[in-house]
């Protein structure tokens, strides 16, 4: 219910939310609504009340932080995959962060509500940051996106539909996030009941994963500033084409982690590259690349499902090589870069 009804509401953001000063004020009220979610889940007391707060969650963290991502994308056109880096690095920071955050609340006494708390307080923290910033852009460029009609916006992005360029990005995010989110997902489930580890292995596991993607998107940024972005994503899905399997054949936990530390630092990199592309794709169109990711997104939950599905008719083992088209989708669907005019 929160994926579904949460991603339609925030399914329209992007064109409504537009350029300018009418997206600043959107990601503002994004934020105090960011904030107010967070608290409603800590202080729920009935089902009711936490599906609401997780149903809003959604496009409210549309409006906090995808159009702050979509700001980020037009302060810098040349310097896209870039920025994109430094915001994936963010990210994992946090996905890291945040079972630590989690066991210092439960050591010192508390519970799952005390946790989001924590997360309501560091929520208003960059809420506050936001507020004292500048937008990014120059004023003069921001001035037309805050003129022209939703209307408008819209057509841009059924116009976005008809175009492959834009089109195979979208596709290719979701894609690659089978081996993202999805296995991860999948991975304790896949160690203990598959190759019979124990809890604890499994959890190991899940720890070398989140600090594999933490070095990899760190060393993506070096590795940045001397290489061009599709070399390196085509560098990563050719090494994730030999890890993923090796990950599956390979017997012994020692060389299972190995393998899986290895895959992880060059996954990590495949998000922010995507994006970064499906922006540029959209030059001075980000609102219309901000609903477009929502609608994909909506597709995309189908994928844990589809993964599931297959588990229980082939076995687990059988789906999750079946991801082992993925890190070739990413290899060869990006194609040739086009030569500037």
């Amino acid at each position: 219910m929160p994926l579904l009804a949460g991603g339609f509401l925030e399914l329209p953001l992007g064109v409504l939310a537009g350029d300018g000063r009418r997206r600043r004020l959107a990601v503002l009220g994004g934020g105090i609504l960011f904030v107010l979610t967070l608290l409603g889940v800590a202080s729920a007391r009935s089902f009711v009340i936490l599906l609401v707060a997780f149903i809003v969650f959604y496009p409210a963290s549309g409006a906090f932080v995808s159009l702050t991502q979509a700001e980020l994308m037009d302060a810098g056109p040349d310097r896209q995959a870039r920025h994109m880096a430094r915001w994936d690095l963010a990210g994992s920071a946090g996905a890291l962060a945040g079972p630590l955050l989690l066991t210092a609340v439960l050591a010192a006494g508390g519970s799952w509500r005390a946790g989001y708390l924590a997360l309501a307080a560091f929520a208003g923290l960059a809420w506050t940051g936001a507020c004292l910033r500048r937008a990014p852009g120059a004023p003069a460029e921001a001035e037309p996106g805050e003129t022209r009609p939703w209307r408008e916006r819209a057509r841009e992005t059924v116009a976005a539909l008809r175009s492959w360029e834009t089109l195979r990005w979208l596709l290719l995010i979701e894609v690659a996030n089978l081996l993202v989110d999805v296995f991860t997902g999948f991975l304790a489930l896949y160690l203990v009941d598959v190759v019979h580890l124990s809890p604890a292995v499994a959890a190991l596991a899940i720890a070398v994963r989140l600090g594999a993607a933490l070095a990899g998107d760190t060393g993506l940024i070096a590795v940045l500033e001397r290489v061009g972005d599709r070399a390196v994503l085509r560098v990563t899905a050719a090494a994730a084409a030999l890890l993923y399997p090796v990950f599956l054949l390979v017997p012994g936990a020692v060389p299972k982690l190995a393998a899986l530390a290895l895959l992880s630092a060059a996954t990590a990199t495949w998000y922010p590259l995507l994006q970064a592309r499906l922006y540029g794709s959209l030059p001075g169109r980000s609102s219309v690349a901000v609903t477009l990711s929502s609608a994909a997104g909506l597709a995309g939950g189908l994928g844990p499902l589809a993964v599931g599905l297959a588990a229980q008719g082939f076995g687990l083992s059988w789906a999750l090589a079946g991801l082992a088209v993925v890190p070739v989708a990413v290899l060869l669907l990006p194609g040739r870069e086009r030569p500037e005019a």
